[in-house]
């Protein structure tokens, strides 16, 4: 059973930095390619990032220069390093990885970005 569980959440503010995590279990973890979304209140979720097994990573364009995505495949866990947070940054913040043709999806964690 793969199991994907977000952390790092939190209330900030604007400029501020947080660091989210999402740690992976059920699953050969460093083979995997893991994303981020996104979902604002009232809106649709969105991709933020991706890093493959290998370690490429690309992002949003709009989050290019203040996102990082990262992996520690030691510790099976996935980062998201965000700096320079804005208050339209604020939402549930998910990580999500394809199998086959299965998608899981973590439980999320909230992000508040205040001016």
């Amino acid at each position: 059973q793969v199991q994907l569980v977000e952390s790092g959440g939190g209330l900030v503010q604007a400029v501020g930095s947080l660091r989210l995590s999402c740690a992976a279990s059920g699953l050969i973890f460093s083979a995997n390619t893991i994303h981020w979304y996104r979902q604002a209140p009232g809106k649709g979720r969105e991709f933020v990032a991706v890093i493959t097994s290998g370690g490429s990573t690309n992002y949003a364009d709009s989050l290019k220069g203040r996102f990082r995505i990262s992996r520690d495949n030691a510790q099976n866990a996935v980062y998201l390093q965000m700096n320079s947070l804005k208050p339209e940054d604020t939402g549930v913040y998910f990580c999500y990885v394809r199998r086959a043709s299965d998608n899981y999806w973590g439980q999320g964690t909230q992000v508040t970005v205040s001016s």
